[in-house]
C-alpha cells in the first residue's frame, strides 16, 4: 500500500474540488477519488455562478476546477469508494475502491446527493434536462422560467412550497401528483388557492418533447409545459459516513460543526452531503472551510515546516 496521504477527498463536485485546490496549495499530499456522479455535471448552463455573466455549463466548471487542482499537484482518480475504515490505534483511514486502496491521515466526504427523477424514459429525461425542459433548482434557474408555463411534480408540502416559490417568477404554475391522487392537507390547499396554483391528480409521466415543450400525461389528460420541476426530494450519499458511525441529522445529512468536522475524529464533510442546499457557491464555501480546518488540524499533530527546495537553494547560492 502507498504511503498514507495527508488527506483523501471522496467526491469531485464543487465542494471536493474546491477543497482539493486549497489543500494542494497548502503543499499537502492529497488524493481525490471521484465517482463522476456530481449533480453539477448535469447543469446545462448556470447563470448564478459569480464571475460568469454569460453562464457556464456544469461540466465545464468542473473541468476547470479539476485542471486547477491538478496544476498544484492534486491527484484525481475516477472511481467509487465502496469501503471506508479507521484504525483506532493509528487514527489512519483506509479507503477501498475497485482494485485500489489508500490510507490517509484525514478524510473529507464530499459525496453529495442524487435527485429523485420523475417517472420517464432515462434518455428522454437526459435530453429534456439538456434543453432546460426539466430543472431541479428553482433557486438557481427560476429566472429562466419567467412568465413561462411550469409544471411541478410533487404532492406533499415540499411540492407545495416549490410551486409557490416558482409562482414568484410566473403566473402559470401547476402542481401535479407524481403517482397518485393529490393528497394535501387543508393548509396546503389554502396556500395553493391563495397563489392561484391549480393542482391535478397523477400518476404523472413525461412522455415526449415537442417544439421546445415537454409533454406530461396525468390522470386529467395530457399537459404541455415549457419546464417541469420534479419536487420529489433527494437521496443523500451518507453510506461511507455511516460505516464509521458518523452522526446524521434529522434530514439524513452528515452532522458537522462550524468548521466542517464530523463526529468522527479526522473526518470532515462538505457540500450537499451536509445540507442539501443545491447551491454551487455554498458547497464551494464549505469546501474552503473544510480544507483550512484540515490543514490546521494536521498542523496540531505535527508542525508544517517547509523544507528548502534544493534547486532553489542552489540557484540562490549561485551554484
Amino acid at each position: 500500500m502507498d504511503k498514507p496521504r495527508d488527506c483523501l477527498i471522496i467526491g469531485g463536485g464543487p465542494a471536493g474540488l474546491t477543497a482539493a485546490i486549497y489543500l494542494a496549495r497548502f503543499h499537502l499530499n492529497i488524493l481525490v477519488v471521484d465517482a463522476g456522479k456530481s449533480r453539477a455535471k448535469w447543469i446545462p448552463c448556470t447563470h448564478n455562478h459569480a464571475g460568469f455573466p454569460d453562464g457556464i455549463t456544469g461540466e465545464e466548471l468542473l473541468d476547470r476546477m479539476r485542471t486547477q487542482a491538478q496544476k498544484y499537484g492534486a491527484k484525481i482518480i475516477n472511481d467509487r469508494v465502496t469501503k471506508l475504515e479507521r484504525d483506532d490505534d493509528s487514527g489512519l483511514f483506509t479507503a477501498t475502491w475497485g482494485s485500489g486502496t489508500q490510507q490517509a491521515r484525514m478524510v473529507l466526504l464530499a459525496t453529495g446527493v442524487t435527485n429523485r427523477r420523475p417517472p420517464m424514459d432515462e434518455d428522454l429525461h437526459d435530453e429534456a434536462l439538456a434543453q432546460g425542459l426539466i430543472r431541479y433548482c428553482p433557486i438557481c434557474d427560476g429566472y429562466e422560467v419567467t412568465d413561462k408555463r411550469v409544471g411541478v411534480i410533487g404532492s406533499d408540502s415540499h411540492g407545495v412550497a416549490e410551486a409557490i416559490f416558482i409562482r414568484s417568477f410566473t403566473a402559470d404554475v401547476t402542481l401535479i401528483a407524481p403517482d397518485k391522487a393529490m393528497d394535501l392537507n387543508a393548509e396546503d390547499r389554502a396556500r395553493l388557492e391563495a397563489a392561484s396554483i391549480p393542482f391535478i391528480d397523477g400518476p404523472a409521466q413525461a412522455v415526449a418533447i415537442s417544439e421546445k415543450c415537454i409533454i406530461v400525461e396525468t390522470a386529467e389528460g395530457t399537459q404541455s409545459f415549457d419546464t417541469v420541476y420534479p419536487a420529489l426530494g433527494s437521496d443523500t450519499h451518507t453510506a461511507l459516513a455511516e460505516m464509521l458511525g458518523a452522526t446524521l441529522n434529522e434530514q439524513g445529512c452528515v452532522t458537522v460543526d462550524s468548521h466542517q468536522r464530523t463526529s468522527v475524529e479526522g473526518m470532515y464533510a462538505a457540500g450537499d452531503v451536509v445540507i442539501g442546499l443545491d447551491q454551487i457557491s455554498h458547497a464551494m464555501g464549505e469546501g474552503g472551510v473544510a480544507a483550512t480546518t484540515i490543514r490546521n488540524d494536521l498542523a496540531k499533530q505535527s508542525p508544517m515546516l517547509r523544507e528548502p527546495d534544493a534547486e532553489m537553494t542552489e540557484a540562490a547560492d549561485g551554484s
